[in-house]
């Protein structure tokens, strides 16, 4: 870095040791469009391939654009280094192929994005990984779940749509003992928490959501800590300390430190072995695009979370608002670990029901002006959606309440608007919810 400082604001903007393109001197960072690199000569690509030494081979695998956003992302996350990959989704599912294989199983929060509870229950257990859900409530419940084939503990920051914040050191302790590590999906609380200080071993990103934050570019990352003992237990971590065929019988957890001298079996590995295999490689296009927003994306979360602890406080003395969900007002227990765990604000998402139930809710979003009815999360517009309808809909009955959704449940994420334009269309539209009149579409 050109500078030394650890904050957020700085990082995001002069991280990754970039200060100019080598070729041109140009500030901004360029968008590599390409597929292939040139070799200097053939032991150069021999070396390469057979990971004697790191460079670029094929953008399937690394990309000049990606690696100063991968950097950046790392610095961050207080990760020691980060693979950028197509999607949220696929951060997710790499973070899981990583460490696990058939016969294998996960314990994960039952406090999940919709879609991960998908990718988890349906597709990945296809493939012969168990997905086991404790109630992170009571941080005990992972324990009660680990058998000698457990190989990682898996949570969300925040996550979306209970915002219940989750129990990040006290199930990284628990992990700790058996030699499991935390994976943490810290989408929607990036800057205001650093899992990785917690005792979190990995932590991915849908760059997508606030990071990126405007909206343009779909994203993903997997940041490795550098903090876990993969040789520590070659039982427990088998994919780390067993020959892998695929790379003439090389062995992750030994080899990855001796040849770089970090710690960084986790992110080499999902590199070399699943970006190589299944190709879901981020464009560098894309790439360029969420570093746009990450030089931002500080100073955004203050403003999403200024607005959102203001909007709170205008839904809870609303006559039409039976409930506010938000990570400060749950019980005492889950209410504090917002307040240990994030630093700087408490989240940019709320959580309301509504007097009339569904229909009041579908009412409300139908008359909402400012804010957008989208799926998505982060961006610096103001956005509302029913997830009972949409991007929970997947789900069975038990597994949306167990998400914390029941049918009038709507989800806000507050932009980074005026506060008093926010408070206005909420306003407006909570009081036509009441009467049960749609507005006027033209």
């Amino acid at each position: 870095m050109s500078t030394k400082r650890n904050n957020p604001e700085t990082i995001a903007i002069h991280g990754g040791d970039y200060k100019s393109d080598p070729a041109t001197n140009a500030v901004a960072v360029p968008i590599y469009r390409t597929t292939s690199y040139q070799f200097n000569n053939t032991e150069h690509a021999a070396n390469l391939f057979a990971l004697k030494e790191f460079g670029n081979i094929y953008t399937r695998i690394m990309n000049p654009t990606n690696d100063v956003l991968e950097k950046r992302v790392a610095a961050l996350e207080g990760g020691l280094s980060c693979v950028t990959v197509s999607s949220g989704q696929t951060a997710s599912s790499f973070a899981i192929l990583n460490v696990a294989q058939a016969g294998d199983n996960i314990v994960s929060s039952t406090d999940l994005y919709g879609g991960t509870v998908s990718l988890f229950t349906h597709t990945l257990s296809k493939l012969g990984i168990e997905i086991r859900y404790a109630d992170p409530s009571d941080p005990k419940n992972f324990e009660k779940m680990v058998d000698d084939k457990t190989r990682a503990f898996y949570g969300e920051t925040l996550p979306n749509p209970y915002l219940r914040v989750f129990p990040i050191k006290e199930v990284s302790d628990i992990g700790r003992k058996y030699n499991i590590p935390l994976i943490m999906d810290n989408t929607a609380s990036p800057v205001i928490c650093k899992p990785i200080e917690h005792g979190a071993a990995i932590v991915i990103h849908s760059l997508t959501k606030y990071i990126g934050g405007h909206g343009t570019a779909v994203a993903g990352s997997i940041v490795d800590g550098g903090n876990f003992d993969w040789t520590a237990d070659p039982k427990r971590q088998p994919l780390f300390n067993e020959p892998d065929a695929s790379y003439g019988g090389v062995i992750w957890g030994k080899a990855v430190p001796e040849l770089t001298g970090a710690n960084v079996p986790f992110a080499v590995r999902a590199r070399v072995c699943l970006l190589r295999d299944l190709g879901s490689a981020l464009a560098p296009d894309n790439a360029f695009a969420i570093i746009q927003g990450l030089e931002t994306v500080a100073l955004r979360m203050k403003q999403h979370c200024e607005n959102a602890e203001k909007v709170v406080n205008f839904l809870k003395k609303h006559k039409e608002v039976t409930k506010v969900i938000y990570s400060t007002e749950h019980n005492k227990p889950i209410a504090d670990r917002a307040k240990k765990y994030l630093k700087g604000g408490y989240g940019p998402m709320v959580g309301i029901e509504l007097k009339g139930g569904i229909q009041s809710g579908k009412t409300f979003i139908e008359s909402l002006k400012m804010f957008y009815h989208v799926a998505n999360i982060g961006d610096v517009r103001s956005l509302a959606i029913h997830p009972a309808s949409t991007t929970h809909s997947q789900l069975n009955e038990k597994e949306l309440a167990a998400s914390g959704v029941t049918q009038s449940y709507v989800r806000l994420c507050i932009g980074i608007e005026h506060i008093d334009d926010i408070i206005e269309d909420l306003n407006q539209a909570l009081n036509k919810s009441s009467k049960g009149k749609l507005r006027a579409v033209s």
